[in-house]
């Protein structure tokens, strides 16, 4: 695994210079160019087991926005339409363009966008990080690029917290930071191409909020050192190609023990066996169940349905790669290399 260099940020609400301020409108100059553009923002699966709010990576599952039609008249009116999914709470596409446009004081034309995710909503799989990205992306695609650094850092004020918005920036492996003056650091490198994520999404929805008050204010000693300790277990069995040390790698006392009771299945999938199973974790905060593999992913698939169908709860399940640095989609379509 290859590094990218670290992404060093200032947290935005203390630092409102990283966005520049001064009244300005966007011109209908670019409509002709504009109009069509589409966005693609990739899910991603947080935590990793002992990773809390540190490691996440980014997976082939995508948020899409096309913008279909730019208005000569009207101005900072955005309408949008959600194709084959329903708006289910606050659009957080919209409220991350808008929150870039009022900080830069800036009035841009009227514009009528399409939407269409394949990423389930409070699935514990990244949409309303993908949510955010892909409104902060949109508002560049109007109004200019700003860099990487200014958009991770506006991501996690608005997301809360830096992990998911990481890997949906950055792709590939990220690891999250927030340093001691407040300041945000993330690094990504490129997650293992033999590895693929076994996701199994229980019918069922987990609000994070809730998900998050189960978790204790404090921990012990002996449960620090555990985390820590399969942490760098994890990095440098994917460093090293060393799988075999995955499962014990994915093991965590900080958040899965406390959310297992929100969690139907989760107790079950982190026990299951098999010789060509690496690991399982949480998908993080939930209610998804990762399961990752190197082969035989359809036997890997079977294992995790069988052991919702025996617990008699409906799921779907999904075999995903990771969508790498720098990773690319085109034509709509995306595939394992």
């Amino acid at each position: 695994m290859r590094p990218s260099s670290p992404i060093n940020v200032s947290p935005f609400c203390a630092s409102d210079s990283l966005i520049m301020a001064g009244t300005r409108t966007v011109t209908m100059q670019l409509e002709r160019t504009l109009e069509g553009t589409e966005i693609s923002i990739p899910a991603s699966i947080a935590n990793l087991g002992p990773g809390l709010d540190t490691l996440a990576v980014a997976v082939q599952l995508y948020l899409r926005v096309r913008l279909c039609k730019m208005s000569s008249v009207g101005t900072n009116d955005l309408k949008f339409d959600f194709v084959g999914h329903t708006l289910d709470g606050e659009n957080l596409i919209e409220r991350a363009f808008r929150f870039l446009a009022m900080k830069d004081s800036t009035d841009f034309p009227s514009m009528r966008l399409e939407v269409r995710s394949e990423i389930p909503i409070r699935a514990g799989l990244g949409s309303s990080s993908a949510a955010i990205v892909a409104g902060l992306e949109l508002y560049q695609r109007i109004a200019g690029s700003r860099s990487l650094r200014e958009s991770l850092a506006v991501a996690a004020y608005l997301e809360g917290h830096p992990d998911n918005v990481s890997a949906a920036l950055l792709g590939g492996l990220t690891g999250s930071c927030q340093l001691a003056d407040g300041t945000v650091s993330a690094l990504s490198c490129r997650w293992p191409d033999e590895i693929r994520f076994i996701v199994a999404t229980p019918e069922t929805q987990l609000q994070t909020e809730a998900s998050r008050r189960v978790l204790p204010e404090t921990i012990c000693r002996a449960d620090a050192i555990f985390n820590l300790q399969r942490v760098v277990l994890l990095l440098q069995s994917l460093q090293s190609a060393d799988y075999s040390y995955l499962r014990e790698a994915l093991r965590d006392r900080w958040h899965q023990p406390y959310r297992q009771p929100l969690v139907p299945g989760l107790e079950e999938a982190l026990a299951l066996e098999h010789p060509d199973l690496l690991g399982v974790c949480l998908s993080g905060s939930g209610p998804s169940v990762v399961a990752l593999a190197a082969r035989n992913f359809s036997a890997i698939e079977e294992l995790l349905l069988n052991s919702y169908a025996a617990l008699g709860i409906p799921c779907h399940v999904r075999t995903l790669c990771a969508h790498q640095v720098g990773g690319q989609v085109s034509g709509g379509q995306t595939r394992c290399s």
